[in-house]
């Protein structure tokens, strides 16, 4: 499995922080881990607390990256399908849907 490298990490973390700012004003900021293939993607509300959102899996392209929500239950993350129908998608359109599907948490 590919490894995203140094630059496609920030530039990850660039383009997630970016759309977060101008899409969810909810989030105070993104808290973004990586681990080998996979970045863990976490939101800090404005109070403080904080929600794990998603985890992306890198493709080897840093356009198009696999998408698992996490799954407060049983605090995991499954893999799951974008509206767009696809398992891999831009970063920020998987943040629009691990967002979307966090209403309570990020409600204004």
């Amino acid at each position: 499995m590919p490894t995203p490298t140094e630059h496609a990490r920030l530039a990850l973390e660039l383009r997630l922080n970016v759309h977060a700012e101008t899409r969810w004003p909810q989030l105070a900021r993104l808290q973004i881990r990586h681990r080998g293939q996979f970045a863990y993607v976490a939101g800090e509300l404005s109070g403080g607390d904080t929600v794990k959102l998603m985890r992306l899996r890198y493709t080897g392209t840093g356009s198009r990256w696999g998408f698992a929500l996490h799954d407060a239950g049983d605090d995991r993350y499954r893999d799951a399908l974008l509206p767009t129908g696809t398992a891999t998608g831009t970063p920020e359109d998987a943040l629009d849907c691990a967002c979307l599907l966090h209403p309570a948490a990020l409600a204004d």
